[in-house]
């Protein structure tokens, strides 16, 4: 987009990015970004707030009338209102899983972690209508266990026609993330950034998505090796 925006504004088209990263964009150096701090595909800050997006809105327009260049960065002031924690939140699995698992062994705790989270997620699914899972077509169930045969090293064939092993990987991941973030709203109002926390730092299920990433990119797969970046948010990869 930065580079979009310099052809943009040789065309005698002013141009306004908004950047989630800073660093991208001090790297990138468009003519102009507000930078703001949210969570990332948020970039007008939460979701259903008409007039915390407007004001997010205005402040990038109000940078068509300022002096400066030819790279000008403003900083947005204000934080996600919702990222504020909730102290009353707890998650729907009471274990707190610390690692040191790994194989069968995390397989089966991961199992067991899923049929714990099972009834806080039908509850959420029945209390909001709704769910996100669904990209790999699979039941949370079926879904485990096709997970669980990875963890314990034995790449199974796809029981999707229509889908390689290592895209429905992929997907399974997806909807096994969807799973636990929607089962651990059940109690209370907590951020993404709680929740996040929480799946990544204490369940079984964090883990597995880890050790999976790890081993398909030490592995020769190369389509292992591309759908494995999108396992684990970078931000939430451990720093080698």
């Amino acid at each position: 987009m930065s580079a979009l925006g310099h052809y943009l504004e040789e065309a005698g088209i002013a141009t306004v990015a908004i950047a989630l990263i800073r660093p991208q964009a001090e790297h990138t150096r468009p003519p102009r970004a507000l930078w703001v701090p949210f969570e990332l595909g948020r970039p007008l800050g939460p979701p259903s707030d008409a007039a915390f997006q407007r004001r997010v809105i205005l402040a990038a327009l109000g940078m068509l009338a300022a002096r400066g260049g030819p790279v000008l960065i403003e900083d947005f002031p204000d934080d996600d209102p919702r990222e504020a924690p909730d102290p009353a939140w707890w998650p729907p699995a009471h274990r707190h899983f610390a690692g040191g698992l790994e194989g069968a062994a995390l397989a089966d705790a991961m199992e067991a972690e899923l049929r714990e989270l099972a009834p806080a997620y039908a509850w959420s699914c029945a209390e909001r209508e709704r769910s996100t899972m669904g990209l790999s077509t699979l039941p949370p169930a079926a879904c485990g266990q096709y997970l669980a045969v990875w963890l314990r090293g034995e790449p199974p064939a796809s029981p999707i026609a229509d889908m390689s092993p290592a895209l429905l990987l992929r997907f399974v991941i997806d909807d096994l993330k969807a799973f636990a973030l929607e089962a651990g709203i059940t109690h209370g109002t907590p951020s993404s950034k709680q929740l996040g926390d929480w799946l990544w730092n204490e369940t079984a299920l964090g883990v597995a998505f880890q050790a999976l990433r790890r081993d398909c990119l030490a592995g020769d797969d190369e389509r292992l090796k591309t759908v494995a970046a999108f396992f684990v948010p970078a931000l939430r990869v451990p720093a080698v």
